[in-house]
């Protein structure tokens, strides 16, 4: 694997016909979540299943948090932490759908920056988008707010946001392949609401893969398997 910056970005860069990046095969592109250090979802190249020559970059979040000594923590928008683990304790349901979060604009800013970066310097044959938890809300900005072509679409626990803005924008990303997963026992992000952005991208004619399995929030061994069934899918004819 390689290091390289794209756009204000630093990423990992693995795969493709040399394992750095090389060649002109299609590029999947993983933002991690809330809180894990920038490699967090780079272990995900060995084990995912995708088309020959596929290029993974794995971009670490702007943000560094201070919330472990000695480890490495990223965020792409602050979050309240104290709000949230008093919401676990007390059972209620965090539900986000109202939310714009303050950050959500530059982080995507920052995402759409190193997107046209890579789409200049690594000319993919297509780019799939995707991440974990913040990183799956922030993909889902992404798409909404462009008309960046793209493949596929991964959203792994992630959640509803900003409702009144995300869904009026979907109907103009009809057609496009959803891979998404929830776990049914998740504590941070509710499957209920999961379930409705499942819901409302059908509606607006998104064709969604879900994926529910019975654990929490993590990426649990079939949810690796739908991911590299979903990849190869991409590339079919």
């Amino acid at each position: 694997m390689q290091r390289k910056k794209f756009g204000d970005l630093d990423t990992v860069i693995t795969g493709g016909t040399d394992r750095v990046g090389g060649g002109d095969g299609p590029v999947v592109l993983l933002l991690h979540g809330f809180g894990a250090p920038g490699e967090d979802l780079v272990s995900l190249h060995r084990v995912l299943r995708a088309p020959a020559g596929t290029r993974f970059v794995f971009p670490a979040a702007p943000l560094s948090l201070d919330l472990m000594p000695g480890m490495e923590s990223r965020a792409w928008w602050l979050i309240d932490m104290l709000a949230m683990q008093q919401a676990m304790e007390r059972g209620e349901m965090r539900d986000l759908t109202g939310a714009v979060p303050d950050g959500l604009a530059e982080a995507r800013a920052k995402v759409d920056a190193m997107l046209d970066d890579i789409t200049r310097a690594l000319t993919p044959s297509w780019i799939a988008l995707g991440g974990f938890s913040q990183g799956a809300m922030l993909s889902m900005d992404v798409a909404l707010r462009s008309d960046r072509k793209l493949a596929g679409l991964v959203l792994l626990s992630g959640t509803l946001l900003a409702e009144r803005e995300w869904l009026p924008l979907m109907g103009a990303r009809k057609g496009l392949p959803v891979y998404q997963s929830h776990g049914t026992h998740d504590p941070i992000l509710p499957f209920s609401i999961a379930e409705r952005l499942r819901d409302e991208m059908k509606s607006a004619g998104l064709t969604v893969s879900f994926t529910q399995f019975r654990g929490a929030h993590e990426i649990p061994g079939q949810v690796i398997d739908g991911v590299g069934k979903f990849l190869e899918s991409l590339a079919a004819p």
